[in-house]
């Protein structure tokens, strides 16, 4: 059995590429064209150090170490692709989006797959909402990133996507024999991994924050005068919706994790650097971080 993928858009660099899972007997390629080019490197005059460059078009992505060696963003996704149709099986990957993002140019980029067959409902008090699977790869050829892969969620309502606490992320060393044995081991557990996940999430949902000075709490918990300011007109958002509980306050964390315009507010500095996709896997980093402090988990 033959699994390839059915391209529905090719974008620029730094805007995503989706993609969805089927079944075929044709092969065809997943990785968009302009992020899926052989590695070179090139000696600089400076001791110890070498440019990496784009095979394909001779463009200069960066300067490493001497020893640095790393295997190409196409290998690696289709490695992570093809582990994951294998180890958890057509079923489960049937109808997945694949929504590929890069950034520098090309030699940092992610790979965000969302399982829409693997799903869970969250329930509060005025509404109800569909979260499905995901799994990120993140790869980097210029020395920026090594291997890395996470596990997480995505909001079907909103679409705001989520990732929670350190065990959802696996790191190797980025080579060009790098091995995904710890993600056939997270894999196989994934499903289980994601239904504890919802779990948490539902309690969060039936977690009133009635009377909690929501904003103090932002405040502390984010650091930021100006950017707890929005999060508090963008939980007021959330809870018209979803009540006034921690789920609500949580997609709003991941809201601004997941746009990044005049939807939230949060709009990003537009730069000569195209680093957005970066910017943005940032800011899920950093939602990590708030709902992993101590206020947050205590808020009640």
């Amino acid at each position: 059995m033959i699994y390839y993928y059915n391209s529905n858009s090719i974008t620029n660099h730094g805007t995503p590429m989706i993609e969805t899972l089927k079944e075929n007997n044709m092969p065809f390629d997943m990785i968009p064209t302009d992020i899926d080019f052989a590695v070179e490197f090139e000696e600089t005059k400076f001791n110890g150090k070498k440019y990496v460059i784009n095979a394909d078009t001779g463009e200069y992505l960066g300067v490493v170490g001497k020893d640095f060696n790393c295997a190409s963003h196409g290998d690696f996704f289709r490695n992570v692709v093809e582990t994951a149709t294998k180890e958890l099986g057509f079923n489960e990957l049937e109808g997945s989006t694949l929504n590929f993002s890069s950034a520098r140019n090309g030699a940092w980029a992610m790979l965000d797959i969302t399982l829409p067959n693997v799903t869970e409902t969250i329930v509060t008090d005025k509404h109800e909402t569909s979260i499905g699977n995901r799994i990120i790869g993140l790869h980097g050829i210029d020395g920026s990133c090594s291997n890395q892969v996470f596990f997480g969620a995505i909001d079907f309502f909103c679409t705001n996507g989520m990732i929670t606490g350190d065990h959802d992320k696996i790191r190797r060393k980025n080579t060009s024999n790098f091995s995904l044995e710890a993600f056939v081991s997270e894999l196989r557990r994934s499903r289980s991994d994601f239904y504890d996940r919802a779990a948490k999430l539902q309690t969060w949902a039936q977690t009133s924050l009635k009377g909690l000075d929501i904003k103090a709490l932002l405040d502390d918990i984010i650091g930021s005068e100006r950017k707890s300011k929005q999060m508090f007109e963008l939980y007021n958002h959330e809870a018209s919706v979803r009540g006034h509980n921690k789920w609500s306050l949580y997609s709003a964390f991941t809201n601004y994790a997941s746009y990044a315009d005049d939807r939230n507010g949060f709009n990003l500095r537009k730069t000569s650097n195209d680093t957005n996709a970066i910017s943005m896997w940032g800011r899920e980093q950093e939602v990590n971080k708030w709902v992993s402090n101590e206020r947050f988990l205590m808020a009640a």
